[in-house]
């Protein structure tokens, strides 16, 4: 008897641990490694694949972001009685005629103020580098800083030759450029017909794949899927409407102070604002050189601007349009953002967050399974874990009329 005591607690573990399904999930693993080395001693032959990924992705997220902003202004159209198909229509030529209007009215004088600080951007770095070298050279730092500053009009000479070398000469170069255009060219063609079939049939979309999916299986898959989409909506609508604020508020504060450039370094904010945290500091920085070039009193107005607009957006606006959906830490979307960065480089920033908000919504699930077999095999013994109902549905026979209800 005491001898059963005594396995009761290894069988049941094993039988926690999946019983012979651990085995058959040990093979399952050991042969994806074995998949995956052999795929990539021959990761050539799936070069085409990945040429193909790589060209219709860019118009994919384009759209599946353009989605998240205009989907809700669709459903608003379809309350007041018009046909879903006719509003999708209706807000697609009221976008093309918003972006040709301001290409006529406004992008000349924002070109022009682009190129005007492009061109004087260098002269503003050097002459906050000789006023740096001014007051540091009686100091312990000026021999430092002659170092620093030989090391970097070094690498500056050398850009020139860098870049050709990285492009491979003119012929390549122009090559690449053509090819890139191409590209570019073949994105914005095709990215508003994947928009205009995602607002049109996103519902469709979504039942498809839970009618392929085992009955017992859709009602935690098409509860991933909403939890998927509030998280990943909410995040691009409330970062969008966030970083356009930012930039208005902005440029009315630059236009009031009589900053340079008001409307390019505005528009730079907005659009380096759509990344939290590192966003901003990228966006401040040619505002602070502009700003110190010009005088001491400007880099004050400039600093009352900035951290006016930056009270605003962390105690009205960001609160008020994100809320607390993300639940994701501060430091969590430092790190996420430092890996994505290295991972992918800039869409890998840009697209990080939502990346991890759709990662953690399956894990999430993952753990809400975990914690209800642990529950079931242990919790009479040590305590259970306190489930919540976010994973947790029961199934009944009317579950597909359920899912598939059109909302």
């Amino acid at each position: 008897m005491e001898k059963n005591s005594n396995q009761l607690p290894s069988s049941r573990m094993i039988r926690f641990l999946g019983g012979y399904n651990l085995l058959f999930m040990l093979l399952i693993l050991i042969l994806i490694g074995i998949a995956v080395y052999v795929f990539n001693k021959v990761s050539f032959v799936f070069q085409p694949l990945l040429i193909i990924m790589s060209t219709i992705a860019p118009p994919i997220i384009l759209a599946f972001i353009a989605y998240y902003l205009l989907n809700p202004i669709v459903n608003l159209l379809e309350k007041f009685k018009i046909k879903r198909i006719w509003g999708i229509l209706i807000l697609i030529l009221g976008i093309i005629g918003l972006i040709t209007w301001l290409s006529f009215v406004t992008v000349p004088a924002i070109r022009t103020q682009a190129m005007e600080l492009g061109e004087n951007f260098p002269a503003y770095i050097e002459k906050m580098g000789m006023g740096f070298k001014t007051w540091i050279d009686g100091t312990f730092l000026g021999t430092y800083y002659d170092q620093g500053y030989a090391w970097v009009m070094k690498k500056a000479d050398r850009l020139p030759a860098d870049i050709s070398h990285y492009f491979g000469g003119a012929a390549e170069g122009i090559m690449n450029f053509a090819s890139t255009l191409t590209h570019v060219v073949i994105v914005l063609i095709t990215f508003p017909f994947v928009l205009f079939f995602l607002l049109k049939d996103s519902g469709r979309f979504k039942e498809y794949f839970l009618k392929i999916l085992p009955p017992k299986f859709r009602a935690d898959a098409d509860h991933i899927l909403d939890r998927m989409d509030v998280q990943v909506g909410s995040y691009i609508q409330g970062q969008i409407i966030v970083a356009t604020c930012i930039g208005i508020l902005l440029y009315i504060g630059y236009l009031i102070i009589d900053l340079d450039y008001a409307i390019t370094l505005a528009i730079i904010a907005a659009v380096t604002s759509v990344v939290p945290y590192l966003g901003p500091m990228i966006a401040v920085t040619p505002a602070i050189i502009i700003a110190l070039v010009t005088s001491p009193i400007m880099l004050l107005k400039m600093a009352i601007v900035w951290a006016a607009v930056q009270f605003l957006e962390g105690h009205f606006i960001s609160p008020n349009i994100m809320g607390k959906t993300m639940q994701i830490h501060p430091l969590t979307i430092m790190f996420v953002l430092l890996t994505a960065g290295n991972l992918f480089g800039v869409f890998g920033v840009i697209l990080a967050i939502p990346g991890y908000a759709i990662l953690k919504v399956i894990v999430t699930y993952l753990y809400s399974k975990f914690k209800d077999r642990y529950n079931r095999f242990f919790g009479a013994d040590a305590g259970t874990y306190q489930l919540s109902d976010e994973f947790h549905h029961p199934y009944d026979k009317d579950q597909d009329h359920h899912i598939f209800r059109k909302k």
